[in-house]
């Protein structure tokens, strides 16, 4: 049996207490999510609780709220906008690499700018209303699929670390700029490609704010902006009852139904960022050396 060195026996004890330390907000989370109202009131979050309930997820549901339409628009709008504005980030991303392309310095001194400088709220919502997106779907998808110029600078200088040979001979071969950008650089680029899907994904499922500014009819509230009105007017029936305005409703699950909220919101990205891990690092270390 091949004997531990003390340095490496304290590593792997420190890494395990601090995986454990990570690990312990998020079993917190779900342990208040499912305890009795009354007894959060009581003892406060308890990893082990006192008093098991399951309100809050039947409140969140199987209640009133159109909570399964909800995901379902969330999902849509995350999967085709993560889509097209990783197409969009890595053509432009292509674009702005190329030797061959004209003023592609200009171009990549246009976007820098669009990071430093906001053309503010009002514009953005004229805008958008001159599209046409109020009360639509596609107010979801298109105000957030301009690419991120942060993202957009990540691909070009991974980009740019392909040997321009490769390009080359694609050309002398008749290979159009079209066929190189999707059969020979987004093949090699995966790593930073899948690296901004999963900024794009989590940028678009977290997203409530256009469905604040642009839709008002409930058929189109994504799940973000439910789960947040629904706690909305939960805070509100308990500052009623606690007034006695309001009496005889029963004790609504406050806190675990924040709890809960957050265990719903966060699955699908649970789920989904295991796929891309791997890519994760990769994509980041722009300035690795490349075999």
């Amino acid at each position: 049996m091949k004997k531990i060195k003390p340095f490496d026996l304290a590593n792997y004890t420190f890494i395990a207490l601090f995986s454990i330390l990570c690990i312990l907000p998020m079993l917190l989370v779900l342990m208040v999510s499912v305890t009795d109202e009354a007894s959060i009131k009581q003892f406060g979050y308890q990893l082990i609780p006192d008093k098991f309930s399951f309100d809050a997820y039947k409140l969140l549901l199987f209640g009133n709220t159109p909570l399964y339409r909800s995901y379902m628009i969330s999902i849509f709008i995350t999967v085709v906008g993560t889509t097209a504005a990783v197409l969009m980030t890595g053509m432009a991303g292509y674009t702005l690499s190329a030797k061959h392309v004209k003023y592609r310095n200009q171009l990549a001194i246009f976007f820098f700018i669009t990071m430093v400088f906001n053309t503010g709220l009002v514009p953005w919502y004229l805008i958008n209303l001159q599209l046409g997106l109020k009360n639509t779907i596609f107010a979801l998808i298109v105000p957030s699929l301009i690419f991120n110029p942060f993202n957009l600078f990540l691909v070009r200088n991974y980009m740019s670390q392909i040997p321009v040979s490769l390009t080359e001979a694609a050309k002398i071969d008749g290979a159009s700029d079209f066929y190189i950008a999707f059969r020979i650089y987004f093949p090699l680029c995966m790593p930073v490609l899948a690296t901004i899907t999963l900024f794009y994904g989590i940028g678009y499922w977290n997203n409530w704010f256009n469905a604040i500014m642009l839709v008002d009819d409930q058929q189109l509230y994504p799940l973000q902006y439910l789960l947040f009105k629904l706690n909305s007017e939960i805070n509100m029936i308990q500052q009623m009852q606690s007034s006695g305005v309001l009496s005889g409703t029963g004790t609504m699950p406050q806190e675990s139904v924040k709890m809960a909220t957050a265990i719903l919101t966060i699955g699908p990205v649970v789920l989904f960022y295991p796929f891309l891990q791997r890519y994760f690092i990769k994509g980041l270390l722009i300035g690795s050396v490349k075999g």
